[in-house]
């Protein structure tokens, strides 16, 4: 249980840094100076945010989170990424598209209420399945982990 508390809580703090870059330019691109340039198209600045916050999670989480994964290939994992993640924006931009399109509520706060709290946090639910799951799974022996994470918790160590 403790190795998936510490990979639950890696997996938080690189899904915070890449929650800033995803809120950061999707209100850059609808919001920015009043209406920014896609206002009147969120669903298109959501899909831009998601997809480069998706790269900065993909290697915070690949050198990080799940580093001691198995390795299936550069080509391969980063395909089951993209995969998982296409579902992951799908399910993230629904909440979104009910309340603009469904609900007709266009304001900056139903925005972002609909698409970086309630979407942001389904499409990470799917992310964290789908990344220990499909993506960064073990398929071999797993990498040693490092000194720190073996450290005697009482820092005795037998001889």
């Amino acid at each position: 249980m403790r190795p998936l508390v510490a990979q639950v809580a890696k997996f938080g703090v690189v899904g915070g840094i890449a929650y800033v870059v995803d809120v950061g330019i999707f209100n850059l691109l609808t919001y920015a100076g009043g209406n920014g340039p896609l206002h009147d198209k969120p669903l298109t600045a959501k899909t831009i945010s998601v997809v480069v916050a998706t790269v900065v999670a993909y290697f915070g989480n690949r050198q990080w989170t799940f580093r001691h994964g198995g390795r299936r290939g550069f080509w391969r994992e980063y395909g089951a990424f993209l995969v998982v993640n296409g579902v992951s924006l799908a399910v993230a931009l629904l909440p979104l598209a009910v309340s603009r399109y469904v609900l007709h509520l266009d304001s900056w706060l139903a925005d972002n209420i609909s698409g970086n709290v309630i979407g942001l946090f389904l499409g990470m639910v799917v992310r964290f399945i789908g990344y220990r799951h499909w993506v960064f799974a073990a398929v071999g022996p797993p990498e040693p982990p490092d000194a720190t994470e073996t450290a005697d918790p009482v820092g005795v160590t037998p001889r």
